[in-house]
């Protein structure tokens, strides 16, 4: 497995755990339509809550949030219109983003709710 990939499956553990010790129920992981993936599909108290994990092993070249680029919203976006339609969704949703920074000596999580938005 490519190093970059190991690398995201781990920031993906540790985002589900920290969503879990908050109290959201993981639906999916790596949930996909076509083309497109969503990272984690968690629910709290009657919200779908999509979220986005970048992780990186430094900021060097940005916050991982950074790379969570209007683009890649409108992808994110899409597959949550699919998502909702296949499972028949009626309540509210919302965007996240769990950035993480895992540089071999710590490990930074930082879990941004309400991170984007739809377009109009």
């Amino acid at each position: 497995m490519a190093k970059h990939n190991k690398l995201g499956e781990e920031g993906e553990e540790i985002a589900c755990a920290l969503l879990r010790e908050k109290g959201y129920k993981i639906a999916e992981r790596n949930w996909r339509t076509g083309k497109l993936e969503l990272d984690i599909i968690a629910t709290k108290d009657n919200t779908l809550v999509v979220v986005e994990v970048k992780t990186r092993t430094g900021n060097v070249h940005g916050d991982p949030e950074d790379f969570v680029t209007r683009p890649k919203q409108r992808h994110i976006i899409k597959a949550t219109n699919e998502y909702i339609l296949q499972k028949d969704w009626n309540e509210e949703t919302r965007f996240d983003i769990i950035s993480i920074i895992m540089n071999g000596k710590e490990t930074k999580v930082e879990h941004l709710e309400n991170a984007f938005y739809p377009l109009a």
